[in-house]
């Protein structure tokens, strides 16, 4: 009825058809994601298909396959958002998030079926969500007070995520990587202070954490290539203006030598500003910007080590590593702080030649060098290591582990279980629905090993039953083990954000009853 005062372009989906889209788009882009979850989860080719752009990644990681699908199905968008969102918030469980939340929709599609309003639904999903945080928290483990407990946690952590990457088979080698890249930030958990440098060739294990830091930089012509007990000054500064640059203005002269006068008095000015950073004391000058021939030409003559173009991230680093800060100006050079290392030398990896700071003064940044046999293996191993750093950082901060191979899951869907018994009403099948949708992770996990989910759930529920509370699926033996034992865990807040996001997505995926379309509104004039 109501289109009947709408403007041409716009449609209504109403009722059931707007929830039968919703459920199926969201559905789709779950099962879409769910082969890639668990060590034994299957990649993606995700290829481009634009007019100059037709390159591939072969990934198995959530987020990035679903970034790259274009959508036009809205609670689908809701599903890639909250993957994104957990990718930034943690860096793992990009895969579980969206994957709950389908299972959830799934069987809120089963209860609408009986005739079951949705917001009955979400009424006992909220319970069971209180419920499940209840006996995650209480299933929770803290050794941060201990630091070498502390540190076999996260190398657990570290491995169990690294498990499903291309990188599983050199797991326990770039778990420990991980670990002392992490270590080394000091309390800072700034991941951006480690930086992933990618160069092709060798094997994934020919990878090693640089001791020093490494520059992907270059020397400027006819400096020195080797400076032992480096004073570096770091500076963010323009240092090109030894050609005439007058913008939005003119300039009239009446001879060429008048022009030749404005290039000198600008080369003048440039002189006097290199004299002013010589003039800190400085025997390696490292600067954001280019540096174009005059002033390199001057640091030459007075024996200076400059290096250009070292980019935003890279300048960053470096104050974190040499302990020194970043200047724009130079004519206080009392207030500076310079950056300090031992020795800055040319070094090579494969066939690059790159600049290792060895010796750092301060030390709170650090340099992972990655080899592989391609552009693609290389992508991969990146992601994959930079979700296990993600995860650690997440962990120092939240220092919280719980036991992985789908034991909390069993945790969770009995405390709800032992809930639905005293609940009445019809929200006590919402509940129900809830802990089944939690169960069905390990099965997912199990289905893609190739072994018999339902075999295998059901002995750990019956394990659980049991009490024997730390069980979970032993992947590569095909059968329940102690995730204790196994060393198998992960990270409490990583968990508790794919619970909470994956139900409250669903929930309002749930609540939907109309699917407004409206096309943007045409500008007056026609165009």
């Amino acid at each position: 009825m109501e289109t009947a005062f709408m403007d041409s372009g716009t449609t209504v989906d109403k009722g059931e058809n707007a929830r039968l889209s919703s459920f199926i788009g969201a559905i789709s882009i779950a099962d879409l994601v769910k082969t890639t979850l668990g060590p034994k989860g299957m990649d993606k080719i995700l290829q481009r298909i634009s007019e100059h752009d037709q390159s591939i990644s072969v990934t198995n990681d959530g987020a990035t396959i679903l970034k790259s699908v274009n959508l036009d199905n809205a609670a689908a968008k809701v599903l890639v958002d909250i993957a994104r969102v957990q990718d930034e918030e943690v860096g793992d469980g990009t895969t579980s998030v969206a994957v709950l939340c389908g299972e959830l929709l799934r069987e809120a599609e089963d209860l609408i079926a009986q005739r079951i309003h949705p917001q009955t639904i979400a009424e006992g999903w909220r319970l069971a969500r209180t419920a499940a945080r209840t006996a995650l928290e209480s299933s929770a483990i803290d050794n941060s007070a201990d630091d070498e407990l502390f540190r076999s946690d996260l190398f657990r952590i570290a491995r169990t995520t690294l498990s499903s990457k291309l990188v599983t088979y050199e797991k326990e080698y770039f778990a420990n990587l991980a670990v002392e890249a992490v270590m080394r930030l000091r309390g800072s958990n700034n991941i951006d202070h480690i930086q992933i440098l990618k160069k092709a060739g060798g094997h994934l294990r020919d990878s090693y954490l640089e001791e020093g830091f490494l520059l992907d930089k270059k020397i400027g012509v006819g400096q020195p290539k080797r400076i032992v007990g480096a004073k570096i000054l770091l500076a963010n500064t323009s240092m090109d203006t030894d050609k005439i640059k007058i913008y939005g203005s003119k300039v009239r002269v009446d001879s060429l030598n008048k022009v030749a006068e404005i290039e000198e008095a600008e080369k003048e000015r440039m002189r006097q500003k290199c004299e002013k950073i010589i003039a800190h004391g400085c025997n390696v000058f490292i600067n954001r910007q280019l540096i174009y021939n005059l002033p390199e030409s001057i640091f030459t003559d007075r024996g200076i080590m400059a290096i250009e173009h070292a980019d935003f991230d890279g300048i960053e680093r470096l104050a974190a590593v040499t302990g020194g800060e970043v200047v724009s100006t130079f004519d206080r050079p009392d207030l500076v702080t310079m950056g300090e290392c031992d020795v800055i030398e040319e070094v090579m990896i494969g066939e690059d030649k790159v600049l290792r700071l060895g010796g750092c003064k301060s030390g709170e940044a650090c340099s992972i060098v990655l080899r592989g046999a391609s552009s693609h293996v290389l992508d991969e191993a990146e992601r994959s290591l930079h979700d296990a750093l993600c995860i650690l950082t997440a962990t120092v901060k939240d220092p919280r582990i719980i036991y992985g191979g789908g034991c909390t899951e069993i945790l969770m869907a009995q405390a709800i279980d032992r809930l639905v018994e005293s609940t009445p009403g019809k929200k006590a099948l919402a509940m129900a629905s809830f802990a089944r949708a939690l169960r069905q992770l390990p099965a997912i996990v199990a289905d893609n090993g190739g072994y018999d989910s339902a075999e295998l759930v059901t002995q750990l529920r019956a394990a659980h039953a049991s009490g024997k509370n730390t069980y979970g699926l032993d992947m590569y033996n095909g059968t329940i083990g102690d995730m204790k034992e196994l060393g198998v865990a992960e990270s409490f807040k990583s968990k508790l954000c794919v619970l909470l996001s994956a139900s409250e997505a669903a929930e309002m995926i749930l609540r939907v009853d109309d699917i407004i379309k409206c096309a943007p509104r045409a500008r007056e004039g026609g165009y």
